[in-house]
């Protein structure tokens, strides 16, 4: 299966570890221009110089963002378009909100999780656009979670927010066809990353028990057996974003080897 993806500027954001780095990686493997971003820029310099010595591919390079601002973002993308001339490839991801029920969340809580999780997408989706349509088309993956499928205890500001995404990701997918831009959603069920370990302690502390008797009994729920590989997350997205995908568009897709069991 040919990806078309030697050459093709991608933007990975979020991407100086976890779900970033393995998709900004498998992007560098199939010879794709790629250039990621975070705010710590000594961890990104950190990562363009793994992912060029794992991938043998030397056009990686990085920009500092802030995706909660939006001036941040305009630099990020004209900086892109600097180093590679156009963005044929956009992935959205961010950090996750903090964990917390309704009660104990506030409006300044509310507000940074809507400007990180749904805000920070639209805006780098417009700023993209311009290439994209110039260049005769495009690929965008929004990253969320499992509970744009199926709610999560303790997480309603990500159960909030990241259907908020997928709303956006089909509304768009109706409006961007015309261009040839794709544009599709995917969540991760639990993938060994160290946000789902952070949240496995969380509640570990929560109920009163280990962290590995919360990690033991989470993966006894999960059909395969075990918590996912950031790499097996990151094939997916590189797949919808590549050449050999020519008509997904608009959905919304889990990889959770089969944890969640909505339809």
């Amino acid at each position: 299966m040919d990806t078309n993806l030697t050459g093709k500027s991608v933007l990975v954001t979020a991407a100086s570890k976890g779900l970033g780095k393995a998709t900004a990686l498998e992007f560098a493997k199939e010879g794709a221009k790629v250039v990621i971003s975070s705010r710590n820029e000594e961890e990104l310099q950190k990562t363009v110089e793994e992912i060029k010595q794992e991938s043998g591919n030397d056009n990686i390079n990085y920009v500092a963002c802030d995706i909660t601002d939006y001036d941040s973002i305009k630099n990020l993308v004209e900086k892109t378009v600097e180093l590679n001339d156009t963005v044929d490839v956009l992935i959205n991801n961010s950090g996750g909100p903090p964990a917390g029920t309704f009660d104990n969340l506030t409006d300044e809580q509310w507000q940074k999780a809507f400007e990180l999780n749904l805000l920070s997408i639209t805006r780098l989706i417009r700023e993209v656009l311009p290439h994209m349509r110039n260049n005769g088309g495009g690929h965008i993956a929004n990253f969320a979670s499992s509970s744009i499928k199926q709610t999560l205890d303790n997480l309603i500001l990500s159960n909030t927010y990241r259907a908020g995404i997928i709303g956006l990701a089909k509304s768009l997918s109706q409006e961007l066809s015309k261009d040839n831009i794709m544009i599709n959603t995917v969540g991760p069920g639990r993938i060994g990353t160290d946000r789902v370990a952070q949240l496995d302690a969380i509640r570990a502390d929560k109920l009163g028990v280990t962290y590995e008797e919360i990690k033991e009994s989470t993966e006894k729920s999960i059909p395969m057996g075990r918590y996912g590989k950031p790499e097996e997350f990151a094939k997916l997205v590189v797949f919808l974003c590549s050449g050999a995908n020519t008509y997904i568009t608009g959905q919304a897709m889990l990889v959770d080897g089969g944890l969640v069991k909505a339809l």
